[in-house]
């Protein structure tokens, strides 16, 4: 048999480290056929103990090489020239791409095959090979990124008395069977490379800044710092009913920390741009990547209806008790604003999902006057027809406003006194203006 290096041929006179590149790209690639015993020339010198070469390669694809490749391997000796050799058949692997544990999923740990050689895989090539073989679920897939630590994790799982081992994250999906970290884990970890951006305007626009801040590191350290940066920008303003004082922040917290875990929760992570908190004079805006989850609508978002798009995420949080069940997010926010004559509002686009929270205590002219006393309404419609009309009867209040002739007469009385409107004439000649 004459023996000639190709794409699917690799040859080799002895058993070394860089084996294990050719049997990495092979299996990431068509799979190929790997002899040993076999100069780069074609020339066959043999190997003494082709078992033990075949045994040292076996041990080397087990403990160097992830995922298990074992099963993708089969060794064959044969005799050429009356010399032995070991011939390795490398199939495509179903869990690509395989790398070398050490250097991790990273383009000096992973390899392919580019014609006579093995070369390190593009970031790109290695995200395909993901998405071919983990699917389209982004917090499934493996992650790129394998060096990662979970203090922020591990203290938000203590707190809560939550278990937070190898077995309790394979479990939840943070790590493979076979110790792989997933892109949730990613998400979790203190290298998560996903941020979210929150600034504080000026008035009602974003022309002018008073303050902005990003946030990074694992999703339970953001939520935190992005909580208390909302938090304490959060005022209080008191009004009194009489005798009562009555407190009132700008944003009810219940709604707030909704908001905030609906950005954490249902963000398109496959996207690297940041999410974003806008704060403004009059509003509070949530601003996430990723549209509405396909087949849902905002009228049954509103329902209570809700798709989760990263349903292990959720189910971290949910066992965390950071949610509750699926979908009573959006029902609380308007909950919080019952009452309150002010309403939040639901904005979407292909790519984008908004939530945008009134301030409670910033008014419009007409919310100003809709949250009127009703004694106050009633002298506002009397101002209003002194500037019509110019001059006005009792009987002309009487008929705009509905009310009764005892009813209008202290009325009237009573801005006569407080300096609203003069009286001019007696009996039926009596008639009122607005006082110069």
């Amino acid at each position: 048999m004459v023996y000639q290096e190709s794409e699917t041929v690799e040859l080799k006179s002895i058993v070394v480290e860089d084996i294990k590149k050719e049997i990495i790209a092979f299996a990431n690639c068509e799979g190929g056929k790997l002899y040993i015993g076999v100069q780069d020339d074609g020339t066959v010198i043999g190997l003494d103990d082709p078992n033990g070469a075949a045994l040292q390669v076996s041990n080397m694809v087990r403990d160097a090489i992830k995922p298990d490749l074992t099963m993708f391997l089969h060794y064959e000796t044969l005799q050429e020239c009356g010399k032995q050799i070991v011939a390795i058949d490398i199939q495509q692997g179903t869990e690509r791409p395989y790398y070398i544990a050490k250097k991790g999923l990273r383009p000096e740990g992973v390899f392919v095959r580019q014609g006579y050689s093995s070369v390190p895989a593009t970031n790109t090539a290695i995200r395909r090979m993901i998405k071919e073989t983990d699917g389209d679920r982004f917090e499934e897939m493996r992650s790129l990124e394998q060096s990662l630590t979970f203090e922020a994790a591990r203290k938000e799982f203590s707190e809560r008395n939550v278990l937070f081992g190898e077995a309790q994250m394979k479990t939840l999906g943070i790590m493979t069977h076979d110790g792989v970290y997933t892109n949730l884990g990613l998400l979790l970890s203190d290298q998560c490379v996903h941020t979210i951006k929150a600034a504080a305007f000026e008035g009602t626009t974003q022309n002018q800044f008073k303050d902005r801040k990003e946030f990074s590191g694992s999703l339970f350290r953001q939520m935190d710092e992005i909580y208390d940066y909302i938090d304490f920008r959060n005022q209080t303003h008191s009004t009194f009913q009489k005798l009562h004082r009555i407190d009132q922040r700008d944003y009810p917290e219940t709604a707030v920390r909704e908001a905030l875990l609906n950005l954490l929760v249902h963000r398109e992570y496959s996207f690297r741009a940041s999410t974003f908190i806008s704060i403004y004079e009059d509003r509070l805006e949530f601003t996430s990547i990723g549209g509405l989850v396909s087949g849902i609508t905002l009228k049954d978002i509103l329902m209570g209806i809700s798709v989760c798009r990263n349903v292990k995420l959720a189910n971290v949080f949910y066992r965390l008790e950071l949610i509750e069940a699926y979908g009573t997010g959006m029902l609380k926010i308007m909950e919080a604003y019952a009452g309150s004559g002010k309403s939040p509002k639901i904005e979407t686009s292909d790519n984008a999902f908004k939530i945008i929270l009134p301030n409670l205590n910033v008014y419009t002219e007409q919310e100003e006057m809709d949250i009127l006393q009703p004694e106050n309404r009633e002298e506002e419609a009397v101002i209003a027809l002194a500037r019509e009309q110019g001059t006005f009867t009792r009987k002309d209040v009487e008929k705009a406003l509905g009310i009764s002739q005892t009813t209008c007469g202290r009325l009237l009385k009573r801005m006569i006194g407080n300096g609203q409107i003069a009286q001019k004439g007696r009996g039926k000649n009596t008639h009122y203006s607005l006082c110069l």
